[in-house]
Formats: structure tokens, sequence, C-alpha cells
């Protein structure tokens, strides 16, 4: 190419950062867990299963192409419960990937070849950024259904069921299972059923993402809800999950990808397919990270510690919310900041305008993408004072 293309919008705000010299400065760009101090995190499970793996001496073999199997299981059965009856009649297929991103790629790879529907994929507006140039670059075409409503900053469920119930049938429709980036807008499970029926409707394919089960609510069971409804309704999901968040493990790259089959026999010929799929690309994937994703899910004590971290995390961040939306009131803000107390998960989009974004980061070092998205992990109560008076200073 003879060009320089766009920088990343996510990443250039964490350039531009890193230049100011302001000491009060914050990034609120990332979606990376940090401690109240403003630090990277690492939980304390991760540091056990870490010196449990490490005593064990194991070899640097390759792994299988689609992954370590004890991760692999483990991490369906996360998803799908442990009673699921999906995995007792074994119609699921589950492999190891490059976390979320990693996993929506073969996923889209894998649709691009083998759905026989139209090779649409219906986003919602707006979606996680990455989700656009994945399934793109994989050969599908992208559409949209309304989702979030800017004059509520919540959920347009209307809209949503207006512009589903007219999606072309057997389309692929992706839904974010839970703490939808970037709004941090939910459904609600009286929602998410009628959805349900609407997609069933249509007969679509679903395609779930679930990149925060635990990080919403702090509960991994209530976090996945939708995605087993939709199984219980007699959709053949996709899914794709991530550990980097609810398990700190961002530079391990540590995700799945599943897809529920009608049958075993099905589920053979997706996995055979599947295979075929990676080798070309990375051939198997890292073991490191999986290794620690598996110890942690498959020992009972480093499982109920990492229960309690994920509902630590969760916690944190739902009190910097009220903590935020306390300290407007305080700065005496007329504005009604609820929606910022309803939003869950890691990230807000607090409604703000673009020029008063720039004017947060000009005249306050607060650093944010464009649409307004702040990353609640990067606000501590250190500096949630400050957010608080910078924000109301641009919204008087």
């Amino acid at each position: 190419p003879d060009m320089m293309g766009p920088p990343d919008p996510i990443l250039g705000v964490t350039e531009a950062f890193k230049r100011d010299t302001n000491p009060k400065k914050m990034n609120l760009g990332v979606g990376a867990y940090r401690d109240d101090q403003g630090k990277p995190f690492v939980l304390s499970c991760v540091r056990k299963a870490e010196a449990i793996i490490t005593s064990k001496q194991l070899d640097k073999e390759y792994l299988p192409i689609g992954g370590l199997g004890e991760f692999s299981k483990a991490c369906a059965e996360l998803a799908l419960g442990a009673d699921s009856e999906v995995l007792k009649s074994g119609r699921n297929i589950t492999v190891q990937t490059i976390s979320g991103t990693g996993s929506l790629r073969i996923g889209a790879n894998f649709l691009s070849r083998f759905h026989g529907g139209p090779l649409d994929v219906y986003l919602p507006k707006p979606s996680w950024g990455n989700h656009t140039p994945i399934f793109r670059d994989a050969g599908m075409q992208l559409k949209a259904y309304r989702y979030y409503d800017p004059s509520t900053c919540g959920f347009d469920f209307k809209g949503a069921l207006d512009d589903i119930s007219k999606i072309p049938e057997q389309s692929v429709i992706m839904l974010h299972a839970c703490a939808h980036n970037p709004t941090g807008v939910d459904p609600r499970p009286e929602q998410w059923k009628e959805i349900s029926d609407i997609v069933k409707k249509r007969n679509l394919l679903v395609f779930f993402d679930m990149a925060y089960q635990g990080f919403a609510s702090g509960d991994i069971d209530r976090d996945a809800w939708a995605v087993r409804y939709f199984i219980e309704q007699g959709h053949n999901i996709v899914l794709s999950q991530s550990f980097a968040k609810n398990m700190g493990l961002y530079g391990e790259r540590v995700g799945g990808f599943t897809v529920v089959c009608n049958d075993a026999e099905e589920a053979k010929r997706v996995e055979s397919q599947l295979k075929i799929l990676i080798r070309p690309i990375y051939s198997n994937p890292p073991m490191n990270g999986a290794r620690i994703a598996a110890t942690i899910l498959n020992t009972p004590d480093l499982r109920s510690i990492w229960l309690g971290e994920v509902h630590g995390m969760a916690n944190r961040i739902i009190k910097m919310r009220e903590q935020l939306v306390a300290g407007l009131k305080k700065e005496g803000s007329s504005h009604n900041w609820q929606h910022v107390i309803d939003q869950i998960g890691m990230f807000c989009f607090t409604g703000l305008k673009p020029e008063q974004v720039e004017r947060l980061t000009k005249e306050f070092s607060v650093y944010m993408t464009k649409d307004g998205r702040i990353s609640m992990a990067g606000v501590t109560s250190g500096n949630v004072g400050y957010l608080a008076q910078g924000i109301h200073a641009v919204t008087k």
C-alpha cells in the first residue's frame, strides 16, 4: 500500500494520554480492569494456578489444533452450565481460540464458508468497534439493528424488535451476552425473551459474544442467562468467549469458540471443518493461558477464590458508578445521571457530545473515545471526584 492507514481510535487515545504531562491526567479509553490504585491487577487465583503449573514441570509440546481439551471442556461448561442438556448429549464443539477476537474471527471464517443463508451479519448499533473489520475481513457483509437510545442513554427495545423483525431469514445476528460494549446497556430477562421469540420467527442464526461473563453482575450464572435461555428455546447458537477480562488474562489470549449443533454427529463434522480452518491460520493455540484458566476452573478451591475475585472486580466498578453520580450531584449538576448507575460492566456511555469530550481532554486531561464512552475501570476513589468536576464543567 502507498498510504498510511488511520490510527486505531482506542489505542490512539492511549498515545495522546502518554504524551500529556498533567499529573491529574486520566485514561478512560482502555478496556482493561484496574485496581483502586489505578494499577493493573493480577488475580490471586491466577498466581496460585501458575505456581501449581510450574511445580508440575510440564513440557512445551504443541497443543492439538483445537487446543487444550480440559480447557475447552471447562470453557463450555462455564458458559452453558454444568447440567446443560447440550453438554450431556455431546452436541457442542468447543475449540480453544486466541482470546475473544480470535474466537470471533474463527467464527466469522466458519460462517463465511459454511453458512447456508445470507452472508450478512446484523450488529447492534453501536457495537464493539472490532466486530466490523473482523466480519468484513472474513468476507461477510455488515448490517445493523437499532440498540442504543441516546435520548435515554438506555436500550431502544422497541427499535430493536422492529428492526430484528425485518431481518431476512437465516441471516446472522450478533448479540452481546452481557455488559454490552460500548454502551453498558443490556436487555432485561423479559426483553431477552421477546428478542428470542422474534429471532426464532425470523429463523436467524444467533452469534453470542460473551467477553464479560461475571463482569456484569459479579455472578457468572446470572451473566450467562441469555445464552442458556436461547439454547433452551431451541436456538443452535454459536458463541465466543474470552477470559481476558474475567480472569485478567489479557496478554495470555485465552478464549473459546463454541458451535451448538443438532446432534453429536453434526458436532463431529463441524469440529473437523474448524480444524481445517484453524490449521493454516495459527496451527494451534498457545498453552500457558489455557493451562491457567483450566487449572482455576477445574480446581475447586481456586475456582471459589476466582468467583470471589470476579465478584470483587464487578463490585468495585458498580461502586465507582455510584460515586461518580454522587460526585456530580455534589458539584451541583442538574442533569439526570441515573443511566451511569443503570448501565453495567466495564463501560459507560456517558451521553457526552464529541465537543464536550474534547473540552474534557483539553481542560482536564481526561482521555476517552469521542463517543463519550468511559472505561469505569480507569475510575478510582482517588480520581472520581476530579472526574465529576470535569464532567460537570463541560455539561453545565
